[in-house]
């Protein structure tokens, strides 16, 4: 296993934000947030499109990556990209395509390593329609970027919801550029093991992210999602067996670590970044492979 390098996603260390249903751009500074990645040994870290919007007010996505290098980071991850694939006349998909420019911008610019997308609304969509817009939306983004298109599936997403239906979507949309993102959480949730990933082809196992949590589902899903996930180790998933299992399947990209918690989003910036560091990298000195 050769260097280990790893993400602080946004949501992770965004602070006070208020996840979905509010205020959801950090009011930690971008320059500190670089400089708290670069600090506890983080490679990069994760932009939400509110909060790239909230940044634009004030600065550029040029001055943001000059920020970006000068800290030392070198890798950028942008999301998220939902309902690319209703049909153009909806408000929704007028919506979308907005924000579509932006993240392809924003990968532009800091030649970022992948753009995430997915279904976090629960939007509808017949599968055939969704691999042609997945693979359209491959298409657009290579005219802009060379950043993949990493699609998140998770149980909020009535279309692809498990493990055949994502390598369906990307195998039938056939893009290089397109591939999953798998996040530990979403596949315990969706009682996806670390040996089920086996399945994966490395061609398209894109994206790996890490969170911690419990089995057994509280009563309100989309409040467990958003605000009590745990740090890797710190909660009951085999976190190491999913990092093992992405290893053996050909995985040697960087890794994210994406835990939305209340809790965690409560502490000072340098605690928030701190914690999830150590957290993360004692995942890769437990007994794997």
């Amino acid at each position: 296993m050769g260097e280990i390098e790893l993400l602080d996603l946004y949501w992770t260390s965004a602070g006070p934000a208020d996840v979905h249903v509010g205020r959801e751009w950090s009011t930690f500074t971008w320059v500190d947030r670089c400089a708290q990645a670069a600090r506890v040994g983080f490679r990069g870290l994760g932009l939400w499109h509110a909060d790239i919007e909230h940044q634009l007010e004030t600065s550029t996505l040029h001055e943001m990556k000059r920020v970006f290098d000068d800290a030392g980071l070198t890798h950028l991850q942008v999301e998220f990209l939902a309902d690319f694939f209703v049909e153009p006349d909806r408000p929704e998909r007028a919506g979308s395509d907005r924000r579509r420019a932006l993240l392809f911008d924003t990968a532009a610019t800091f030649d970022a390593h992948h753009i995430k997308v997915g279904n976090i609304p629960g939007t509808p969509c017949e599968l055939g329609r969704l691999i042609e817009e997945f693979g359209a939306l491959c298409d657009d983004a290579a005219e802009h970027t060379d950043a993949a298109v990493v699609y998140e599936f998770m149980p909020f997403d009535v279309n692809v919801n498990t493990l055949d239906a994502a390598l369906e979507l990307v195998e039938g949309a056939g893009r290089p550029n397109g591939g999953l993102a798998i996040d530990t959480w979403h596949m315990a949730k969706l009682g996806i093991t670390p040996e089920d990933l086996g399945r994966i082809p490395p061609e398209h196992l894109s994206w790996v992210e890490l969170s911690d949590g419990q089995h057994q589902n509280m009563e309100d899903l989309i409040d467990e999602t958003v605000n009590h996930r745990r740090l890797p180790g710190e909660g009951e998933f085999d976190i190491p067996a999913y990092v093992d299992a992405c290893l053996q399947a050909g995985y040697d990209q960087p890794w994210g670590v994406e835990v939305l918690s209340a809790n965690l989003r409560s502490l000072p910036i340098d605690q928030e970044f701190e914690r999830a560091y150590e957290a993360t990298a004692a995942q890769f000195a437990r007994g794997i492979a």
